[in-house]
């Protein structure tokens, strides 16, 4: 059995409600929702597989919109006590998942501005969201491997939060097309 994993139901709203080999988790927004949802699904449930959807931001002028993979993420809201931004004091700087095509930077905030893409674009990512890092994390603790799948939702900049609205619903029939090229579904 697979868990498919959202932090929203708007991201699942092109999935229908049952789908055969997978249940269904949504985990709220943001890493601490993440990691506790996740863990308490994981700790509960036998999977061979969490498999992640959900939008992300293009802090990178080079993606373009779509669905990309996950390959690795980083944490962009932290500083170590030396204070370098992307360094966790206790955290790896980088988790990394089995394959994938994209580098993502996770945060607790939802990032819409220029000056936070500039800060956040020398950590080596191309896409924004709030939760990957946490549920790589996670998903490594209960050695389960992790697939992550993001759409494009918006920019990350200026008004992308009204972008993130008007598109989430298109986002989530790209991620359930893109579920169905990859698994029988």
């Amino acid at each position: 059995m697979k868990l498919l994993v959202a932090s929203l139901d708007a991201e699942l709203s092109a999935f229908p409600d049952e789908i055969p080999g997978f249940d269904r988790l949504v985990t709220g927004p943001g890493k601490l929702q993440a990691t506790y949802a996740l863990t308490r699904a994981l700790d509960a449930g036998d999977y061979d597989e969490v498999v992640v959807v959900g939008t992300a931001g293009a802090i990178d002028p080079r993606i373009d919109y779509g669905v990309y993979e996950i390959s690795a993420a980083v944490q962009h809201d932290v500083t170590d006590i030396d204070g370098i931004v992307g360094q966790h004091v206790s955290l790896p700087p980088r988790l990394e998942t089995a394959g994938g095509d994209a580098v993502i930077a996770t945060g607790d905030h939802f990032v819409d501005d220029v000056e936070a893409v500039r800060v956040i674009r020398p950590l080596g990512a191309g896409l924004v969201d709030m939760e990957t890092y946490a549920y790589i994390w996670v998903a490594s603790h209960f050695d389960v491997p992790i697939r992550v799948f993001k759409a494009v939702s918006d920019r990350a900049q200026d008004d992308a939060i009204t972008d993130w609205r008007t598109a989430v619903t298109a986002c989530s029939a790209q991620l359930y097309t893109r579920l169905g090229e990859v698994y029988p579904v």
